[in-house]
């Protein structure tokens, strides 16, 4: 990238900061379930419908996306959608009812989705294959960092705004989103490089093409795969915690906390670790060590305080870990004048994954008569297997020695 490295850092430090505000914005959610059953008075199958407005809605919009992503210049496009995204979630903020936030939680959803791949797109266009990883992780911290600030700040101004309550926290968002979104004006330089490439035959027989091409639709699958893995189990762990382990709903913030310094801290370090190493062989020592905590987690009974800590920081660090080498990995099987197409697609499969794990989980926990959560365990199980999948087809997405 031109400019000298301090230009890439501000650079990458903007696209983060994007990143950080839609992922919370997506991630706030899952620890406000108790409140939303409570105050809406909704079940575990609508609360499930609710995260999957989000995600579903992401995923149609990527589609969409395919058709115009890769025809304009990608920091116009990123700018004026992370707009839409901020007004999106000040509505939510603003919704009177379980109806009209489940509207407004999929418009945010479809202009999130879109900035998410467009982001990994825009590290993909502008850094070499060889410091992809690190800038990947830098860009993905934002995962660790919204855990360790935004979501404990978001939650203890639901807690301590009365007349706020759950719309605390998008409100916060939508504010935060503002001054990051004048941020990255000042810093996302044009990148026109795919504006160059001629694309033939109909826009659709070229999307068409892009998603049945024989490595795409493996990566696609091996995307589906790790989503299924992570967000069948993740919405419903703040709930678990507190009706069946014995939690107090006080603490999910500081479980929140102790994973998001873990992840922040480690994020970058995997980064290096897979530039290093491999991609994929790091991505398997992750899939399968990340089975531990996950397995543990949906089977968990009530224990010390400091016995979830150990356990729930681990799994942040782990299943959120195997994200950065399979998004190098996935990143490099496109050429660079479709890429945009193809990260869009790639956007939508992980958020229809992600939407379909949250609905299918949802269908199959219950909360008995004494108020615990059941089934959780069988979730955990079907999660596991997803996890085992992926480690078995990753070594087929890449052919690049580098990946290797």
């Amino acid at each position: 990238m031109p400019g000298g490295k301090k230009k890439e850092q501000f650079f990458l430090f903007s696209l983060a900061g994007i990143q950080f505000t839609h992922i919370l914005d997506f991630m706030i959610m899952m620890p406000l379930g108790p409140e939303f059953i409570r105050e809406l008075n909704i079940n575990t199958h609508e609360f499930g419908l609710l995260l999957s407005s989000y995600t579903f809605a992401a995923a149609i919009a990527g589609i969409f996306a395919t058709y115009f992503v890769d025809r304009f210049e990608r920091r116009v496009l990123l700018l004026s959608l992370y707009a839409c995204f901020i007004i999106a979630t000040l509505v939510c903020g603003l919704a009177p009812d379980y109806h009209s936030l489940f509207i407004a939680r999929a418009f945010a959803g479809a202009f999130g989705g879109i900035l998410g791949s467009l982001v990994q797109t825009i590290v993909a266009d502008s850094i070499p294959f060889e410091r992809r990883g690190r800038a990947l992780g830098t860009v993905m911290s934002a995962f660790s960092i919204s855990t360790v600030a935004g979501v404990p700040l978001s939650l203890f101004l639901a807690n301590n705004i009365p007349y706020l309550g759950w719309r605390a926290p998008f409100i916060f968002i939508a504010l935060i989103s503002g001054l990051i979104l004048y941020v990255g004006y000042l810093n996302i330089p044009k990148i026109t490089g795919h504006l160059g490439q001629t694309h033939e035959g109909s826009r659709l027989s070229q999307i068409w093409n892009i998603f049945f091409a024989h490595q795409h639709l493996r990566a696609f699958v091996f995307m589906a795969l790790i989503m299924l893995t992570g967000f069948s189990v993740i919405p419903y762990i703040a709930l678990y915690l507190t009706s069946n382990v014995g939690i107090d709903n006080s603490y999910i913030s500081l479980i929140y906390l102790c994973g998001g310094i873990a992840t922040l801290m480690s994020s970058r370090v995997i980064g290096h670790m897979a530039d290093r190493y491999g991609k994929v062989k790091v991505f398997r020592v992750l899939a399968v060590i990340s089975l531990i905590p996950l397995v543990v987690t949906t089977n968990l009974m009530p224990v010390p305080l400091w016995v979830v800590l150990i356990n729930s920081t681990a799994f942040f660090v782990l299943v959120s870990g195997r994200m950065i080498p399979a998004m190098a990995i996935v990143s490099q099987v496109v050429e660079a004048k479709v890429r945009g197409t193809f990260m869009s697609l790639v956007g939508s499969v992980q958020m229809l994954a992600s939407g379909l794990a949250s609905v299918i989980a949802g269908m199959v926990v219950t909360i008995g008569v004494d108020g615990k959560m059941e089934h959780y365990n069988l979730v955990g199980y079907g999660a596991a297997l997803c996890g085992l999948l992926t480690f078995c087809l990753v070594g087929y997405i890449h052919t690049d020695k580098q990946a290797k």
